[in-house]
């Protein structure tokens, strides 16, 4: 058996997780594409290692730990099977005729989140609760609405015991990961890039389990996980605004530096500071090309913790195709180029990020991080609601004309 480089990825702690970082209902349309594009020689080596992510005869078997998903990835799934979807809609719309447009896109998302945490229930019913969770994402659209985002994730957790509510690391949104934790309710803080908020959610899923405790809720199959988002924090335009105005030149090597600069240095204060959530790593970039070789930082000199990677297409393409070339070792307690540090401390943002009083709980909200993926995840429900709202109207013009 020739391994994968997950699986060798996997190897550097025996702790260390892999999602898929999708809906699971398009899991099978990607290996199709990823064997039907890999030349001939190599196909049946690349179909039984993507058979061994996410083994669809035996769940419990794969290498994959869970999956998060998020509003545009859900829309995505919709997309790629429109017929289905269509079908669907049109019956929910014919059977709960008093629905409004925003009730009926709510009852759609969380029929794709059901569909994919019933593909990884077999994962989490083996594991004990361990594993084989699923990220069902509240609308980004109210991530300061607290007591709306208290019931939205209460109807999401109750679609499946599997289903780990992905909360935005907002100012409300970190009140709401204290309340969630008090009853018991999983979550994955999303939207989240600086050292502040991953702390901010670290102490309020603490504060909830002693709440919890308190109150003889059940935890046993309880886990809270904190997602840094590495590319969406050193792609932001802010960055290179500031490291202009400070007169300061940012290489790609600089600032991948920086984003794992703040996830090592989070995975060590939660580590040292015993705080039961786990560090998940997402949007991760590749590159770069060192001395003729492409490389992969952002996975690469984060490996060997107890952490979480969830690795969407566009991650595990290049992983793939870089392959046998791809070396990992445990890095992630390893220093930081000086040099890099240095000019971190002269800009603001990256200040922000990386200083744990960097950012006050009021601030959360307006960094410009989490205001481009705010803008970006509502895009995913603007998305359904086009595609229901069509739907509706469709089938309101067929009721007339009869």
């Amino acid at each position: 058996m020739i391994e994968s480089p997950l699986e060798r990825l996997a190897k550097t702690h025996p702790d260390l997780e892999i999602w898929w970082d999708s809906s699971p209902l398009v899991y099978n349309q990607w290996v199709r594409k990823m064997v039907d594009e890999a030349e001939p020689a190599g196909r049946q080596i690349l179909e039984e290692q993507l058979a061994r992510l996410y083994n669809a005869d035996d769940p419990a078997a794969s290498i994959f730990r869970g999956c998060t998903t998020n509003p545009p990835l859900s829309w995505q799934a919709i997309q790629s099977d429109p017929i289905f979807w269509s079908e669907w809609v049109d019956e929910l719309i014919e059977s709960s005729p008093g629905l409004s447009l925003s009730e009926t896109v709510w009852m759609t998302y969380k029929e794709v989140v059901k569909r994919g945490a019933e593909m990884y229930l077999p994962i989490f019913e083996a594991s004990h609760g361990r594993f084989g969770w699923i990220s069902g994402q509240l609308d980004p659209r109210l991530f300061t609405e607290t007591e709306r985002m208290v019931h939205d994730a209460e109807e999401l957790s109750a679609l499946s015991p599997n289903v780990m509510i992905k909360v935005p690391a907002s100012m409300q949104g970190i009140e709401v990961v204290k309340i969630l934790t008090s009853k018991g309710i999983s979550t994955n803080t999303t939207v989240c890039f600086t050292l502040p908020q991953i702390l901010a959610s670290a102490n309020a899923a603490m504060d909830g389990l002693k709440i919890a405790e308190k109150n003889g809720v059940k935890m046993k199959k309880w886990r809270a996980v904190i997602t840094m988002m590495i590319g969406r924090l050193t792609e932001n335009e802010a960055l290179d605004v500031q490291a202009e105005r400070n007169r300061i030149q940012l290489s790609w090597q600089d600032k991948h530096w920086f984003g794992i600069a703040v996830f090592r240095r989070a995975y060590r204060m939660l580590t040292e500071g015993g705080y039961a959530s786990k560090m998940l790593a997402c949007s991760m970039r590749v590159g770069p090309n060192v001395a003729g070789k492409m490389r992969f930082w952002d996975v690469q000199k984060i490996a060997g913790g107890d952490i979480v990677y969830t690795c969407p297409p566009y991650v595990l393409e290049p992983l793939f195709e870089i392959g046998d070339a791809l070396e990992f070792e445990p890095e992630i307690k390893r220093g930081v180029p000086q040099n890099v540090l240095d000019k971190m401390a002269k800009i603001p943002f990256c200040i922000q990020a990386y200083d744990p009083n960097g950012l006050a709980l009021e601030q959360f909200n307006a960094h410009p991080s989490t205001v481009s993926t705010i803008e970006n995840f509502e895009k995913g429900f603007a998305g359904l609601e086009k595609f229901i709202g069509e739907r509706m109207t469709s089938r309101h013009h067929k009721a007339l004309s009869k």
